[in-house]
């Protein structure tokens, strides 16, 4: 279809997963698209499955001369942006009572202050009529055990749209939330022990109505839509992609 012909788009946190699902996804719809991420392993495979016109740049979002270093190299071959999709994360959970101080702050660095910075350092660079994406949460609306930090964080994020979008909409630049539910992403692998990633899946399923994780290309395709024309008129909203868990989940009653 098109809907992202001569679009320059930058998705960080962009080589695996939602990120890079939604550069492929991007991609089809004609955009050219930069990626970022910090493992160089997953960054060269990422390029490779991208096509040709694509980029690919080492940068931690949470080190604010990764970001400057980044915007320079985008300027110099894109010239400009047309969309931002601040994805860039990082996860950990467990019970409030034993969250020590340096996971604390590695949360906050990465998934708050990162997308903050991502978006104030891309502002010189997006064109009038740019859409900025925060990649958001499901826990935004829940209360499940063991997210306290994220849950405080994505909350913090989906006010963020809002705040921000009032802030650039003289600027004709757009920003939205995308709130997913589990989704099946690499984040499980992390999890010690393969059975364990998967009985967690298997209780994510169970109280989800749909009764499934969404697959990354799904939450690309609502990426795609706000990054597009389509959304013009959406502006500071948080859409909920979940499969219905946000809405009455019985997880965590």
């Amino acid at each position: 279809m098109e809907r992202l012909k001569n679009k320059n788009i930058l998705i960080t946190g962009g080589t695996s997963g939602i990120g890079l699902a939604s550069a492929q996804e991007f991609e089809r719809e004609g955009a050219r698209v930069a990626i970022c991420g910090t493992d160089e392993k997953k960054l060269k495979e990422a390029r490779g499955a991208l096509g040709p016109k694509a980029l690919a740049f080492s940068a931690d979002v949470s080190k604010l001369s990764d970001l400057d270093s980044l915007y320079s190299k985008i300027k110099t071959q894109f010239g400009h942006l047309d969309a931002v999709f601040a994805n860039a994360g990082y996860s950990q959970f467990g019970p409030f009572e034993v969250v020590e101080e340096d996971t604390f702050d590695k949360l906050v660095a990465v998934n708050l202050k990162g997308v903050f910075f991502t978006i104030q350092k891309a502002i010189p660079l997006l064109k009038s009529g740019s859409s900025v994406i925060i990649n958001s949460s499901v826990t935004v609306k829940t209360a499940w055990p063991t997210t306290s930090v994220m849950s405080a964080i994505k909350a913090g994020l989906s006010s963020l749209a809002r705040t921000m979008s009032a802030e650039l909409a003289d600027r004709k630049i757009r920003v939205n939330a995308l709130s997913p539910g589990p989704t099946d992403t690499e984040m499980f692998g992390r999890v010690p022990g393969e059975k364990e990633g998967e009985a967690i899946k298997d209780v994510l399923r169970t109280y989800n109505p749909s009764k499934r994780l969404a697959e990354p290309l799904e939450i690309a395709k609502l990426a795609v839509y706000l990054a597009s024309d389509d959304s013009a008129y959406v502006v500071g909203a948080d859409f909920a992609i979940d499969g219905g868990a946000g809405a009455f989940s019985q997880l965590g009653g």
